[in-house]
């Protein structure tokens, strides 16, 4: 009889094998590992500073507490959808690969076309937003270490972050087990972290900095202009970039053992962490804050969160624990690079992107994605060089990365229901509670991309408008006029998810446009028993 492992490690490989795909990467992640990767990426504290200007201002107190409460559920809903079709189907493809084999006939390769390209920008842009976030940490730290008198430039500001990007290609461009026991380390130190603030900073926090209960769970602090319930809602901005991209644990599902069980729990398992830790983290920053919000936002240190470290911890404690936030929102980076690159393989792997043939290849010696690594790196650098159009234009790439991902989140979950199909759960199931989460996830995705979309203010101009509408909508609009070229769009030679059992993964995405009946037209089916 062959040992467990092997017999799970056989049968994740039939399983891929019957959706259409050879075993190419190493199954090296455990369970643990594989919720490593969603929860790092989430990474809470750090990603918490990133986007705590989305709360403060719109809300205050309540509506990082409370806000962050009921947007937490809402995401919630949307991980278990997600959950649910990635037992049935765990593929790096996933969001593309379920889309098409859920979707009518007349419509499943542009609608998979569309989520293929969603997904991709989605997770780069994630990796943009996430480094970019360092290096602002970076300089943050820079400015407390000056006593507050360094203002970093953007051209400061960039060359840290390209730095970044390119630490992180060459991370990831390390062998698969090497990647995998980084997650543990990632986990750990980002809950050490999480607990720190949540206990250290109230024991820290002087009296007159401390605020009563009444106002950090009551007070509504609305300094932008937008009607109240509407600012409420502009406040979901900050956990829905915080828990996201929890699709990374999809695709990395070829590289993990016991996918089919192991991918659904890391990002159900990720997303409830998350959100009742960050919860903690909030009610602890609501209490500790002060009253005064413009000087939290117009802080010479440039980050909310800094400041009210500063003000609690002073200056030499303050630099301690802030290097701690920098290393995890690094962390991040790196583990939004390696889910990024195999989503970007995945769909290079069936021929949509340009220049797949040379995407599409394995290293021989790593046995990563080390092309794919190195496009997604290069375009972040190219996204990041929007912040020299101003603030409004780079924070547009931290709403991209969540309104990218949702088209791409929610055309499966409506796929599912809207046509025909023969759909099979694995073994995470939702049951009769399936169709009423999914509406709930929908329905939250489709109001949230409308808010992502609007300006800060209710009273805006040119300089401060927000630009994600053009940047998602040009790409979408090129990624459409791509498929509809004439003679030489996908609609042409684009059939979907295309097997690549027999094949090398060298020069061989060619054929993808020429064997129409290599399409792997399977349905989302039963996971065997492992």
């Amino acid at each position: 009889m062959d040992p467990p492992q092997h017999s799970i490690e056989k049968a994740d490989e039939a399983l891929l094998a019957e959706l259409g795909y050879k075993q190419e990467f190493k199954r090296a992640f455990t369970p643990l590992e594989v919720f490593g990767v969603a929860f790092s990426i989430i990474g809470l504290l750090p990603s918490i500073a990133s986007v705590l200007f989305y709360a403060v201002p719109n809300g205050g107190p309540a509506s990082m507490v409370w806000g962050w409460a009921v947007a937490s559920l809402f995401i919630l809903c949307v991980g278990l959808s997600m959950a649910e079709l990635g037992s049935a189907a765990p593929t790096s493809g996933g969001l593309y690969f379920w889309t098409h084999s859920l979707s009518s006939p007349r419509c499943r390769n542009l609608l998979s076309w569309i989520v293929g390209y969603s997904n991709t920008i989605g997770t780069i842009a994630s990796v943009a937003s996430i480094d970019w976030g360092c290096a602002v940490q970076i300089m943050a730290a820079v400015s407390i270490g000056s006593g507050q008198t360094f203002t970093a430039t953007s051209a400061q500001t960039f060359g840290v972050y390209v730095a970044i990007v390119l630490s992180h290609a060459v991370i990831c461009c390390l062998g698969t087990a090497v990647l995998a026991r980084l997650q543990t380390v990632y986990v750990v130190i980002n809950i050490c972290l999480c607990f720190a603030v949540i206990i250290g900073l109230p024991a820290a926090t002087p009296k007159a900095n401390m605020n009563s209960a009444s106002y950090a769970l009551g007070n509504f602090t609305n300094l932008y202009g937008w009607p109240d319930g509407y600012a409420f809602i502009l406040s979901f901005l900050a956990p829905a970039w915080t828990i996201a991209s929890f699709d990374s644990s999809v695709h990395i599902s070829e590289e993990s053992s016991n996918a089919a069980t192991a991918v659904p729990w890391a990002i159900v398992g990720a997303i409830g962490i998350a959100g009742i830790l960050g919860w903690a983290i909030n009610v602890s920053l609501a209490f500790c804050m002060g009253t005064d919000m413009n000087s939290l936002l117009d802080s010479p240190i440039g980050q909310p969160m800094a400041q009210i470290f500063f003000n609690s911890f002073g200056q030499n404690g303050t630099l301690a624990l802030w290097s701690f936030v920098v290393l995890a929102q690094y962390m991040m980076g790196s583990s939004m690079v390696l889910a990024s690159s195999r989503q970007t393989f995945a769909f290079s792997r069936d021929g949509a992107l340009p220049f797949s043939s040379y995407l599409y290849r394995m290293n021989s010696f790593t046995k990563t994605p080390v092309n794919t690594v190195w496009f997604v790196a290069i375009i972040s650098i190219i996204l990041g060089m929007l912040s020299f159009a101003g603030s409004q234009a780079i924070n547009a790439i931290f709403a991209l990365s969540v309104t990218a991902l949702y088209i791409a989140y929610a055309i499966p979950m409506i796929a599912r229901f809207a046509f025909k199909n023969n759909f099979k759960p694995g073994p995470f199931n939702l049951g009769i509670f399936s169709f009423p989460i999914t509406v709930i996830s929908v329905s939250y995705m489709f109001i949230m991309d409308i808010v992502f979309l609007f300006p800060t203010t209710s009273q805006t101009d040119v300089a401060n408008m927000n630009y994600t509408v053009v940047v998602l909508g040009g790409i979408l609009t090129l990624s459409i006029m791509w498929y509809y070229c004439p003679v030489y769009g996908g609609v042409h030679w684009f059939t979907g998810p295309v097997s690549n059992i027999g094949k090398g993964s060298e020069g061989s995405v060619s054929s993808v446009r020429e064997s129409e009946e290599k399409n792997v037209n399977v349905d989302v089916r039963e996971v065997p028993g492992v």
